[in-house]
C-alpha cells in the first residue's frame, strides 16, 4: 500500500480526528449532566448503567458489520453517513421525556457512533507512515476523551447556568455536519483494493481470529472499556453523592478524565513506537491498578481527586488507543483492517461498555454509590496478565 504525501497525512489525521472528538461528545456528554437529568426524570443509578450500556452495545453491533462493510466498500461512504447521522441525533437527547425515549436516542447514536470509530482509526492507519502509525494513532484516539471528558465536563457546568440541560445538546449538530463535508472532500474513496466478492463476514471475523494479537485485543478492550464507562458514568453521582462534592467541583475532577486520557493516548502510544507495544501495555495497565486503588481511597480533596482519576485515565486511555489500533490492526492484512478493529471494539463494547455500567449500576443501587470503583480494579488486573501474552509488533 502506497501512502500520501506528509501534507495530505496531516489533513486526512486532523479531520479524522475532529470527528473522533465529535463521537467523544456525542458519547459523553451526558456523563456530566446525570445528576440534572436524574432529578428531572426520576432516574436512578440502576437506570443510568442501562442509558450507558445501551449505547454501549449499539456501539458494539454497529462497530462490528460496519468495520467490515468498510474495507469492502471503502472508508469514505461509512464515515460522512456516520457523522451526519450523529449529528443530527445528538440534539434529541434533550427531547427525551422519560428513561425508555433517552435510551431509544441513545442506542440510535451508539450505532451512528459505531460505525465510524473502526472505520476511522483503519482510515487513519491507511492514512499514515508506518513509523507514525502509534503517533497519529494517539492523535486521532486523544480527540475522544479531550473533547468529550476534558472540555465537555467544563463546557456544561458553564452552561447550565444559562440554560437547561436539554439546550445544550442542541449546540453540536452544525459542527458535525461541516465534518461529514469534510471527510467527504478529504478522504479517498478507496486506500486499498476494493473487494468485489459478496460479503461473507463470519468468514472474514474467523480470519482475523486466527490472529493471536486479535484474540488478546478483544479480551484487553474488554478490561480498558469497563474502567472507562464506569468512571466516567458513575463517578459524577459518585463525587456529588458520596463525597458530597458541589458540582462545579465535581466537574473540576470529572475533566481530569478527559485531560489525563488526551495526555496518555497522545504520549504513550508514540513512545510504544520506539520501545514496543508489550512493554508500555503492561506498565500501562499497573499503572491504571494503582491509580484506582489510590482513587478509591482518596479524601474530600478536589485536587487530590483530580490527580488520581487522571492517572487513571492517563494510561487507560491509552491502552485503548494501541489496542484497537496498531496491536490488532498491524496482526492483519490491509484488507482486514476495519474488520479487526471492529471485531475487537464490539467485544470491548458490548461486555465492558454494555454489561459492565449495567452490573455496576446494579451494585451501585443495592449497595451503595461508593463500591463503583471495584469492578474497574478487579478487571484491570486481569488486563495487565492479558498484556503479558502480546506478540510485540513496534510497527506495521
Amino acid at each position: 500500500m502506497t501512502h500520501p504525501s506528509r501534507r495530505a497525512e496531516f489533513r486526512s489525521v486532523a479531520v479524522l480526528s475532529l470527528g473522533f472528538g465529535l463521537v467523544g461528545i456525542d458519547r459523553f456528554l451526558i456523563s456530566t449532566m446525570y445528576p440534572v437529568i436524574a432529578r428531572d426524570l426520576h432516574l436512578d443509578y440502576g437506570d443510568i448503567g442501562l442509558i450507558t450500556g445501551a449505547l454501549a452495545i449499539a456501539w458494539g453491533i454497529s462497530a462490528l458489520f460496519m468495520g467490515n462493510l468498510s474495507d469492502r466498500i471503502g472508508r469514505r461512504r461509512v464515515l460522512t453517513v456516520s457523522l451526519i447521522v450523529f449529528s443530527l441525533l445528538i440534539g434529541a437527547s434533550g427531547l427525551a421525556t422519560g428513561l425508555m425515549t433517552l435510551i431509544i436516542v441513545r442506542v440510535i447514536m451508539g450505532f451512528a457512533d459505531g460505525a465510524y470509530t473502526p472505520v476511522s482509526i483503519a482510515a487513519t492507519l491507511d492514512a499514515s507512515a508506518p513509523q507514525r502509525h502509534g503517533l497519529n494513532i494517539g492523535i486521532q484516539q486523544m480527540m475522544l476523551p479531550l473533547f468529550g471528558l476534558g472540555l465537555a465536563p467544563l463546557f456544561v457546568a458553564g452552561a447550565l447556568r444559562f440554560i437547561e440541560w436539554r439546550l445544550i445538546f442542541l449546540i453540536f449538530a452544525l459542527p458535525g455536519l461541516a465534518l461529514a463535508y469534510a471527510v467527504w472532500k478529504m478522504i479517498p474513496a478507496f486506500s486499498a483494493p476494493v473487494r468485489i466478492e459478496p460479503w461473507r463476514g463470519l468468514s472474514d471475523w474467523k480470519a482475523v481470529l486466527q490472529y493471536s494479537n486479535v484474540r488478546i485485543a478483544a479480551l484487553l478492550m474488554l478490561c480498558w472499556l469497563t474502567c472507562l464507562i464506569s468512571t466516567s458514568a458513575f463517578m459524577p453521582n459518585y463525587l456529588v453523592d458520596h463525597l458530597q462534592l458541589r458540582s462545579e467541583q465535581m466537574a473540576v475532577v470529572m475533566s481530569a478524565i478527559g485531560l489525563g486520557a488526551s495526555a496518555g493516548t497522545l504520549l504513550l502510544p508514540w513512545l510504544s513506537d520506539k520501545i514496543g507495544r508489550k512493554p508500555v501495555m503492561a506498565l500501562s495497565s499497573i499503572g491504571v491498578f494503582v491509580s484506582l486503588l489510590l482513587l478509591v481511597n482518596a479524601p474530600h480533596n478536589v485536587g487530590i481527586l483530580f490527580a488520581f482519576l487522571f492517572l487513571v485515565h492517563f494510561f487507560n486511555n491509552a491502552l485503548i488507543a494501541l489496542t484497537v489500533g496498531p496491536l490488532c490492526i498491524s496482526a492483519v492484512p490491509t484488507a482486514l483492517m476495519a474488520t479487526a478493529s471492529g471485531l475487537v471494539i464490539a467485544v470491548g463494547e458490548l461486555f465492558g461498555g454494555g454489561l459492565a455500567p449495567v452490573i455496576v449500576g446494579h451494585v451501585a443501587q443495592r449497595f451503595g454509590i461508593e463500591h463503583v470503583l471495584w469492578l474497574p480494579i478487579i478487571v484491570m488486573a486481569a488486563g495487565f496478565l492479558l498484556c503479558l501474552a502480546i506478540r510485540d509488533t513496534r510497527t506495521s
